[in-house]
């Protein structure tokens, strides 16, 4: 991957002193650097934010309560997940932070899912057919309002930055059950 970006970068170099933008496009590389981290630390300050939120309710015992709501919707996907036990809190907080558009902050709390999902499986160096549902569920991530989009659209002036709602609302909703179809089909073809 480093060599394909490393040629992009030497084609667009020579292009730029052949055609007379050398200054244009030093110009640009400076710029994108520029957004780059600015997009960065917004981004890290929704990750904060949510991680400081995830971290008061797990601390207030509030985690629990959710996960309780969600338990039955936890527990009729992911079947030998004993009640009660911890992936069903790490699996219910990965969700809802996806549920709010916050990937960046699920992807601690997915591969905590994952750790504790890792402790039920008997075979080590295996996928369980739970690691898969998390998988494709935290890969698809239904979401319900896309905070990161919202965020980035209205730091780049967007006039109505919630509009993508909706498409997102559905558009996920929709990959989310084609997603889980397709690994049922594929569990069954492939017992």
């Amino acid at each position: 991957m480093n060599l394909l970006w490393l040629i992009m970068i030497c084609v667009s170099i020579v292009f730029a002193i052949f055609t007379g933008n050398l200054e244009a496009f030093t110009k640009s590389i400076f710029e994108g650097a520029k957004s780059a981290v600015e997009v960065s630390l917004y981004l890290l300050g929704i990750v904060s934010v949510w991680m400081g939120i995830t971290k008061i309710l797990e601390d207030s015992g509030l985690i629990y309560r959710i996960a309780h709501l969600f338990k039955p919707l936890i527990c009729r996907l992911f079947k030998n997940i004993p009640d009660d036990h911890p992936p069903i809190t790490a699996i219910t907080l990965n969700v809802l932070a996806n549920l709010f558009g916050l990937g960046n902050a699920a992807t601690p709390l997915g591969i905590k899912a994952m750790q504790d999902l890792d402790a039920l499986n008997e075979d080590k160096g295996t996928i369980t057919p739970e690691m898969m549902t998390f998988i494709v569920i935290n890969t698809a991530s239904i979401q319900l309002i896309p905070f990161s989009v919202i965020g980035i659209l209205a730091n780049y002036g967007h006039r109505n930055p919630a509009a993508v709602v909706f498409p997102v609302l559905i558009a996920t909703g929709i990959s989310t059950l084609t997603a889980l179809l397709v690994l049922a089909a594929f569990r069954k073809i492939f017992r």
